[in-house]
């Protein structure tokens, strides 16, 4: 992977901005079970701010200031921050630390949920997130409308590799794939726990999120909802996966009601909208269907059959119907875990064609 890897500086911490972090300045002790790592390391935050690539027109939204060693660095950087943060003894130090400097009126501070918070435009998102977030956050910032430059966003290591993973990759995974398709995703630092106080758990990597543009053309539920099953046993062949009487079950049940659509609406004068139509991002709350996924193993608990144990007469017909399809696109023994972005695409429009549906 690209970028470097940030060391605990040895000795004793230097006077300067960065004193007292033990406590906070003001004395405000941190919470470790609401995710609160504060950044103690002076050199990761340079380093970080200068691989964001600020410029000085601006806009920079940063999402869990804490007491704000990296607010003013990015303050010297851009035109504006705009900086989130939920705990009010964080709020109140961020306004003392910045009031009669000059870099006050160019100091927003949101005090709230961010996953709840309306977020206002901005060109550049830094983020320092209670772990926790990791997945709802990344989704919320993908699906955000007007579509940002770019995200610096500090994660759990795993999680982290978990984004940049590519096919083959022993951690590649739904989240990998689903993330793919809306950014470009690149690893920039691993980041040591004791760069941070209190020391967290686990080490830490900075990711840079590039929203692609023009964003994709896919309805986001129904791409979560094939990914799922295709991630179901990642390592096993799409022709077993999709032989599963439970896979089969919920996709006839989604194409028989789609087919009583389409006959209700061709009998109809209206123009009712159904699930074969293909909106663009945002247009179905996909950050909500797409923010539970983890990047956890995919794997899960499912009723297996080989194929030959049907009742005569049912499912076979339509088992067959998506078995074409596999065949269709020759991925009978191909394998999700080793799925490109686009070989996912082409086999989802094969789906679509032959009128089977997802969501």
């Amino acid at each position: 992977m690209a970028g470097g890897k940030i060391r605990k500086e040895k000795g004793k911490q230097k006077s300067g901005p960065y004193q007292g972090q033990g406590l906070g300045a003001g004395g405000i002790s941190f919470h470790k079970s609401k995710g609160q790592h504060i950044l103690k390391n002076p050199l990761l935050v340079e380093s970080i701010v200068q691989k964001a690539g600020i410029k000085s027109t601006d806009v920079i939204l940063e999402i869990g200031p804490g007491t704000g060693n990296l607010t003013k660095k990015l303050l010297e950087a851009g035109k504006m921050v705009i900086a989130v943060e939920l705990d009010s003894r964080m709020v109140l130090e961020l306004q003392r630390r910045f009031q009669s400097t000059p870099y006050s009126n160019r100091l927003k501070v949101i005090q709230g949920d961010v996953l709840k918070t309306d977020l206002p435009y901005f060109d550049i998102c830094v983020a320092n997130i209670p772990y926790q977030i990791s997945s709802p956050l990344t989704f919320k910032l993908l699906f955000h409308q007007p579509a940002f430059r770019c995200a610096i966003i500090m994660f759990q290591k795993e999680f982290a590799m978990r984004l940049v993973a590519q096919p083959g990759d022993k951690l590649y995974c739904r989240l990998s794939v689903n993330t793919q398709l809306h950014a470009r995703v690149s690893h920039l630092l691993k980041v040591g726990k004791n760069n941070f106080r209190p020391p967290p758990k686990v080490d830490s990597s900075v990711v840079r999120i590039e929203p692609r543009k023009p964003r994709p053309q896919v309805n986001p539920v129904e791409w979560d909802g094939f990914l799922r099953i295709c991630f179901i046993r990642k390592n096993k062949t799409l022709s077993s996966i999709f032989r599963l009487k439970n896979v089969l079950s919920m996709l006839e049940k989604n194409y028989r009601t789609l087919q009583a659509l389409q006959s209700s609406q061709n009998s109809s004068l209206g123009n009712t909208e159904i699930g074969t139509d293909t909106p663009s991002l945002g247009d179905s709350n996909g950050d909500q269907s797409m923010g539970v996924d983890d990047g956890s193993d995919d794997e899960m608990d499912v009723e297996d059959d080989d194929g030959d144990s049907d009742v005569e007469g049912e499912v076979s017909e339509f088992k067959d119907k998506v078995l074409a399809v596999l065949r269709e696109g020759q991925f009978e023994e191909k394998r999700a875990s080793k799925l490109t972005q686009q070989e996912f695409l082409y086999l989802l429009s094969l789906f679509n064609k032959a009128g089977i549906h997802f969501s």
